[in-house]
């Protein structure tokens, strides 16, 4: 059920004490925990509201309306490196897999000190994950994976490497299995706990600039879908727009600093494994992921419709081609790799979208081709009878030996490296240096201007980075509670 509502009725403009800028894993817990404090608050989302269900994952219909641009954004560089980002109510919560790893402590300790976040407790991230797990569902699929998820643990086993399955938000009916769970995602969960605490969410509102005057923001700039504009007076806002868009729209409303200088990424590349059994799942995505090279690189599962899978052959389509007619007999895997390399965000004035820009360093691209290679040998180890790469010119891998073959054809430059996992471009701490916000997200050189989502983790975590950025959101909304009590 449809929960937002235009805020502005019949006027242009309106009044508001809190504004929360985005409502994906950002947003939607930033906005729940402050209404339900107390605060008059307003959430508004440049995308629309689907119900949960109501669209195919994976599917065409998806990227068209959840997605960012269809789904189609990019990192210039060489190589490119192509992304996605939710846009819609709940964001990237509605499109992703739901994967949730907590917070290392060994991450955190390393921003902590390097970064120089003030009052970043391990045991306090730690409570806030237990409570986050029990609002979400947190929880291991009921009975077997899905073979395409059992495929990866048994090749990573038979190598000796370590691995095992990520739990998920996700909800199982009684006696339900791996494809029975319902997504946990912000329009199921923190958004209806906002809303049903008094926040109004408003969709299609797209929110060009904030009026500064001096340090201090007091009016966001907006246009609604009719093509309107508006104009949001507030006394506190959050931006919670992603890792992209957040620090584009500080940018275009002349806050400088450490403000879309740093973002890093988790480099991703695929292959696609053939087995003598069907294999193929087209509406979910494997479970089981191998930890043995963390925090350096990690393997998992994805998204394995026909189409998707023909994507994934189509860098060596001409050799590959034929492949497709066994399109369930085939499932495909990733190599994800924490980059050395950074990026940029720059807002171009006249242009809607910001250019984002990333470098991969030479070790990135060693430590791909050597990801991939090693995912290939565990794809042989779990029984595949044959592995083809993601890139120009690549060998079908049969055995063994052809992956020293695949290692030594793979370029970067022939891939299509892509992302999902985007942050860093408002690093969070107190290191002037280093950082774009303070340690609980004000941005430097403000006083009411506050970023509450990926862009404040200092460097790519080598995890899923969501359930670290609802930890360090919740703690940062609670001390603003604090500071801010209501009488």
């Amino acid at each position: 059920m449809n929960l937002s509502k235009d805020a502005f009725g019949a006027g242009d403009h309106i009044e508001v004490e809190v504004l929360i800028i985005g409502s994906g894993a950002g947003g939607s817990p930033t906005a729940a925990l402050l209404a339900e404090a107390g605060f008059d608050v307003l959430i508004v989302e440049e995308g629309e509201w689907y119900d949960q269900g109501s669209i195919k994952p994976f599917s065409l219909d998806q990227m068209e309306k959840q997605y960012r641009s269809g789904g189609v954004t990019v990192a210039l560089g060489r190589p490119s490196i192509a992304y996605t980002e939710g846009r819609c109510a709940g964001g990237g919560t509605e499109v992703n897999s739901g994967l949730y790893k907590r917070p290392p402590h060994s991450m955190l300790t390393k921003w902590r000190d390097g970064y120089q976040i003030q009052n970043l407790e391990l045991d306090d991230i730690d409570d806030i994950a237990d409570e986050i797990e029990r609002d979400l569902s947190v929880s291991y699929v009921p009975g077997e994976s899905t073979l395409a998820s059992q495929a990866l643990a048994r090749g990573a086993t038979s190598l000796g490497w370590q691995n095992g399955e990520i739990p998920r938000w996700m909800s199982y009916p009684e006696r339900g299995d791996a494809l029975s769970g319902k997504r946990q995602s912000m329009t199921e969960t923190y958004l209806p706990r906002a809303i049903n605490a008094g926040a109004i969410l408003s969709t299609g509102v797209r929110v060009e600039r904030l009026e500064m005057t001096d340090a201090t923001a007091g009016a966001a700039v907006v246009e609604r879908r009719d093509g309107k504009a508006g104009r949001i007076s507030f006394r506190h806002v959050f931006v919670c727009c992603g890792a992209i868009h957040t620090p584009a729209l500080l940018q275009r409303s002349g806050i400088k600093g450490n403000i879309g200088k740093s973002l890093a990424v988790h480099p991703t590349v695929k292959l696609s494994a053939k087995f003598s059994e069907e294999i193929n799942v087209d509406n979910d995505v494997p479970v089981h992921q191998v930890t043995e090279f963390f925090p350096h690189s990690s393997f998992g599962g994805s998204a394995s419709q026909a189409g998707l899978l023909a994507l994934a052959l189509n860098d060596n389509w001409r050799a590959f081609r034929g492949q497709i007619t066994d399109w369930r007999r085939m499932s495909v895997y990733y190599a994800a790799i924490t980059s050395e390399g950074r990026g940029r965000v720059i807002s171009v004035p006249g242009m809607r979208d910001p250019v984002v820009t990333y470098r991969l360093t030479k070790n990135d691209r060693t430590l791909l081709a050597i990801s991939l290679g090693r995912l290939a040998l565990a794809m042989l180890a779990a029984g595949a009878e044959a592995v083809y790469p993601s890139f120009r010119g690549a060998p079908v891998v049969r055995r063994p030996a052809d992956v020293a073959r695949l290692e030594a054809g793979f370029s970067a430059t022939k891939a299509s490296v892509m992302s999902v996992h985007l942050c860093s471009t408002v690093p969070m701490g107190e290191d002037p240096r280093l950082c774009g916000a303070d340690s609980f997200g004000r941005v430097h050189g403000t006083t009411n201007v506050r970023v509450n989502d990926a862009s404040l983790l200092p460097s790519a975590p080598g995890v899923n980075p969501q359930a670290t950025v609802m930890a360090l959101v919740v703690r940062n909304v609670r001390r603003f509670i604090e500071e801010n009590v209501h009488a």
